[in-house]
């Protein structure tokens, strides 16, 4: 099973055996939509197994995200879209996100995020920003600057907070090994 694979399961489902991706393929279309998307990533007959599942797959209505774009190990999506997100944004391990979570941008380059970042309901990173690591950003955010590490920031303009318990709601983190990247 492809790395990436295992990591979107453990975040999912806190394990990341055969049995648990058979009912997560089955009973998640979120994370039914994640595997095409990580198979559409790997090389040889994985990629075009891939891309047949990206060509049958309903969620991709609701949720966007360019087969081409660069996401960490362990995504999370949470209640299952809408999302969107632009193909030039990169985006680190062990992110959440929310529903209506829009990652845009009007010229070449969207967000950077980094490892270990929550993103709440309905917020919006705009442009080239970067997000640091063990970010939380609040239900309702319009990001258009960018955040640093350790750091909880809400609002419209989202402002950082505090710096208190960052990343708190990351559970199940995949632990990347060094030779992974």
């Amino acid at each position: 099973m492809n790395k990436y694979i295992k990591s979107d399961l453990m975040r999912y489902y806190g394990k990341y055996d055969l049995l648990t991706f058979i009912r997560g393929d089955f009973r998640n279309s979120t994370f039914r939509f994640q595997c095409a998307l990580r198979l559409c990533q790997s090389k040889g007959m994985m990629k075009l197994l891939g891309y047949f599942l990206w060509a049958i797959n309903r969620t991709k209505k609701t949720i966007q995200i360019p087969r081409h774009t660069k996401i960490g190990y362990g995504l999370f999506i949470g209640h299952g879209g809408p999302i969107m997100i632009n193909s030039s944004a990169v985006i680190g391990d062990n992110c959440n996100l929310s529903q209506f979570v829009t990652i845009g941008s009007n010229h070449k380059k969207a967000a950077t995020i980094g490892d270990n970042v929550y993103i709440g309901p309905n917020v919006c990173i705009v442009e080239d920003v970067h997000i640091g690591n063990n970010v939380s950003i609040g239900a309702g955010s319009v990001v258009t600057k960018d955040i640093p590490d350790n750091a909880t920031a809400a609002g419209n303009y989202a402002k950082v907070l505090h710096y208190r318990s960052p990343g708190q709601f990351i559970h199940r983190r995949w632990m990347v090994d060094k030779h992974d990247q």
